[in-house]
Protein backbone atom coordinates (compact mmCIF):
# COMPACT_ATOMS: atom_id res chain seq x y z
CA UNK A 1 0.00 0.00 0.00
CA UNK A 2 1.05 3.47 -1.09
CA UNK A 3 1.97 5.97 1.95
CA UNK A 4 1.28 9.11 -0.26
CA UNK A 5 -0.57 11.72 1.43
CA UNK A 6 -2.87 12.47 -1.24
CA UNK A 7 -6.82 12.32 -1.28
CA UNK A 8 -7.22 10.05 -4.46
CA UNK A 9 -5.37 7.34 -2.66
CA UNK A 10 -7.38 7.12 0.07
CA UNK A 11 -10.79 5.72 -1.58
CA UNK A 12 -8.63 4.16 -4.77
CA UNK A 13 -5.67 1.57 -3.48
CA UNK A 14 -8.38 0.41 -0.90
CA UNK A 15 -11.59 0.40 -1.98
CA UNK A 16 -11.05 -3.59 -3.49
CA UNK A 17 -9.34 -4.55 -0.29
CA UNK A 18 -11.03 -7.28 2.33
CA UNK A 19 -12.05 -5.71 6.35
CA UNK A 20 -9.24 -5.37 8.21
CA UNK A 21 -10.00 -6.35 11.90
CA UNK A 22 -9.97 -3.38 14.34
CA UNK A 23 -7.28 -2.81 16.35
CA UNK A 24 -6.90 -3.77 19.83
CA UNK A 25 -8.10 -0.43 21.64
CA UNK A 26 -5.61 1.37 24.06
CA UNK A 27 -5.97 1.65 27.52
CA UNK A 28 -7.14 5.73 27.07
CA UNK A 29 -9.59 4.44 23.94
CA UNK A 30 -11.17 1.86 25.90
CA UNK A 31 -12.46 4.46 28.72
CA UNK A 32 -13.22 7.20 26.79
CA UNK A 33 -16.73 7.00 25.40
CA UNK A 34 -15.63 8.91 22.40
CA UNK A 35 -13.81 6.06 21.44
CA UNK A 36 -16.32 3.90 21.60
CA UNK A 37 -18.65 6.01 19.54
CA UNK A 38 -15.42 5.91 17.15
CA UNK A 39 -15.29 2.54 16.59
CA UNK A 40 -18.56 2.06 16.49
CA UNK A 41 -18.17 4.24 13.25
CA UNK A 42 -15.84 2.25 11.82
CA UNK A 43 -17.44 -0.96 12.67
CA UNK A 44 -20.36 0.60 10.55
CA UNK A 45 -17.97 1.07 7.92
CA UNK A 46 -16.72 -2.54 8.10
CA UNK A 47 -13.12 -1.41 8.60
CA UNK A 48 -12.99 -0.11 5.19
CA UNK A 49 -9.90 1.52 4.39
CA UNK A 50 -11.67 3.37 1.29
CA UNK A 51 -14.27 4.91 4.48
CA UNK A 52 -10.95 7.01 5.70
CA UNK A 53 -12.05 10.30 4.71
CA UNK A 54 -15.84 9.91 6.15
CA UNK A 55 -14.03 7.89 9.24
CA UNK A 56 -12.15 11.63 10.02
CA UNK A 57 -15.24 13.35 9.44
CA UNK A 58 -17.56 11.70 12.13
CA UNK A 59 -14.10 11.03 14.22
CA UNK A 60 -13.68 15.45 14.05
CA UNK A 61 -18.05 15.50 15.14
CA UNK A 62 -17.03 13.21 18.07
CA UNK A 63 -13.65 14.94 19.47
CA UNK A 64 -14.25 18.79 17.60
CA UNK A 65 -11.03 18.07 16.38
CA UNK A 66 -8.34 15.14 15.14
CA UNK A 67 -5.63 15.03 17.38
CA UNK A 68 -2.81 13.09 16.93
CA UNK A 69 -3.97 10.33 19.42
CA UNK A 70 -7.25 9.88 17.38
CA UNK A 71 -5.71 9.55 13.65
CA UNK A 72 -3.40 7.10 15.53
CA UNK A 73 -6.37 5.38 16.32
CA UNK A 74 -7.71 5.50 13.04
CA UNK A 75 -4.58 4.39 11.30
CA UNK A 76 -4.61 1.50 13.61
CA UNK A 77 -8.33 -0.04 13.20
CA UNK A 78 -8.10 0.82 9.16
CA UNK A 79 -4.61 -0.79 9.63
CA UNK A 80 -3.48 2.25 7.54
CA UNK A 81 0.05 3.38 7.54
CA UNK A 82 0.05 6.74 10.14
CA UNK A 83 1.23 8.94 7.55
CA UNK A 84 -1.19 8.39 5.01
CA UNK A 85 -4.17 9.19 7.61
CA UNK A 86 -2.53 12.60 8.51
CA UNK A 87 -1.73 13.20 5.03
CA UNK A 88 -5.78 12.92 4.20
CA UNK A 89 -6.50 15.33 7.28
CA UNK A 90 -4.08 17.89 6.23
CA UNK A 91 -5.06 17.83 2.63
CA UNK A 92 -8.62 18.88 3.51
CA UNK A 93 -8.99 22.31 4.74
CA UNK A 94 -12.25 21.34 6.56
CA UNK A 95 -10.65 18.68 8.72
CA UNK A 96 -8.90 20.67 12.11
CA UNK A 97 -5.86 19.36 13.66
CA UNK A 98 -6.11 21.76 16.33
CA UNK A 99 -9.00 22.72 18.88
CA UNK A 100 -11.50 25.30 16.99
CA UNK A 101 -13.01 28.26 19.12
CA UNK A 102 -17.04 28.21 20.33
CA UNK A 103 -17.18 30.07 16.67
CA UNK A 104 -15.25 29.80 13.57
CA UNK A 105 -15.23 31.92 10.64
CA UNK A 106 -13.88 30.95 7.16
CA UNK A 107 -13.07 33.80 4.90
CA UNK A 108 -12.52 32.80 0.82
CA UNK A 109 -10.03 33.26 -0.39
CA UNK A 110 -10.92 32.13 -4.05
CA UNK A 111 -10.22 34.49 -6.96
CA UNK A 112 -13.33 35.87 -7.28
CA UNK A 113 -13.40 36.60 -3.63
CA UNK A 114 -10.29 38.03 -3.59
CA UNK A 115 -10.89 39.73 -6.27
CA UNK A 116 -13.51 41.35 -4.38
CA UNK A 117 -12.05 42.26 -1.21
CA UNK A 118 -11.82 38.65 0.78
CA UNK A 119 -7.90 39.74 1.18
CA UNK A 120 -9.38 42.76 2.58
CA UNK A 121 -11.93 41.35 5.48
CA UNK A 122 -9.35 38.68 6.39
CA UNK A 123 -6.42 41.22 7.74
CA UNK A 124 -9.01 43.44 9.05
CA UNK A 125 -10.51 40.31 10.95
CA UNK A 126 -6.75 39.30 11.91
CA UNK A 127 -5.92 42.92 13.12
CA UNK A 128 -9.27 43.21 15.18
CA UNK A 129 -8.87 39.79 16.88
CA UNK A 130 -5.09 40.00 17.43
CA UNK A 131 -4.46 36.52 15.77
CA UNK A 132 -3.43 35.12 12.28
CA UNK A 133 -5.67 32.59 10.03
CA UNK A 134 -5.64 29.23 11.04
CA UNK A 135 -5.37 30.29 15.35
CA UNK A 136 -8.12 30.54 18.16
CA UNK A 137 -8.16 33.35 20.04
CA UNK A 138 -7.19 33.33 23.67
CA UNK A 139 -10.78 33.46 25.41
CA UNK A 140 -11.62 30.58 23.12
CA UNK A 141 -14.61 32.38 21.50
CA UNK A 142 -13.41 32.75 17.84
CA UNK A 143 -11.61 30.63 14.76
CA UNK A 144 -10.35 32.31 12.53
CA UNK A 145 -10.01 30.51 8.94
CA UNK A 146 -9.70 30.89 5.21
CA UNK A 147 -10.73 28.06 3.02
CA UNK A 148 -8.91 28.01 -0.88
CA UNK A 149 -12.71 28.24 -2.79
CA UNK A 150 -15.69 27.46 -1.11
CA UNK A 151 -17.49 27.57 -4.29
CA UNK A 152 -20.01 30.34 -3.72
CA UNK A 153 -18.22 32.62 -6.49
CA UNK A 154 -21.39 34.30 -7.46
CA UNK A 155 -21.87 35.89 -4.15
CA UNK A 156 -17.92 37.20 -3.47
CA UNK A 157 -16.60 37.97 -1.17
CA UNK A 158 -18.17 34.81 0.64
CA UNK A 159 -17.44 34.10 4.20
CA UNK A 160 -18.85 31.37 6.38
CA UNK A 161 -20.31 32.01 9.94
CA UNK A 162 -20.44 29.34 11.99
CA UNK A 163 -21.37 26.63 8.56
CA UNK A 164 -23.27 29.50 7.42
CA UNK A 165 -22.61 30.93 3.80
CA UNK A 166 -22.81 34.78 3.99
CA UNK A 167 -22.92 36.80 0.90
CA UNK A 168 -21.06 40.19 -0.14
CA UNK A 169 -19.13 40.31 3.04
CA UNK A 170 -17.63 44.01 3.92
CA UNK A 171 -14.73 44.29 6.82
CA UNK A 172 -17.59 46.42 8.80
CA UNK A 173 -20.11 43.59 8.73
CA UNK A 174 -16.75 40.38 9.38
CA UNK A 175 -15.89 42.76 12.32
CA UNK A 176 -19.29 43.28 13.97
CA UNK A 177 -20.37 39.48 13.70
CA UNK A 178 -16.79 38.81 15.37
CA UNK A 179 -17.39 41.60 18.12
CA UNK A 180 -21.51 39.87 18.35
CA UNK A 181 -19.58 36.43 19.18
CA UNK A 182 -17.01 37.84 21.52
CA UNK A 183 -20.16 39.97 23.34
CA UNK A 184 -18.58 43.48 22.29
CA UNK A 185 -21.33 44.16 20.20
Amino acid sequence: MSQSGSAGAAGSKASGSKAAKPAKATDSSAVDKRFKALDLVMKRQQYRQDALIEVLHRSQEIFGYLEEKTLLHVARSLQLPASHVLGVATFYHLFSLKPSGEHTCVVCLGTACYVKGSGDVLNALEKHTGIQSGATTSDGKVSLVTARCIGACGIAPAVVFDGQVAAQVTTEQAIARIDQWRGDA
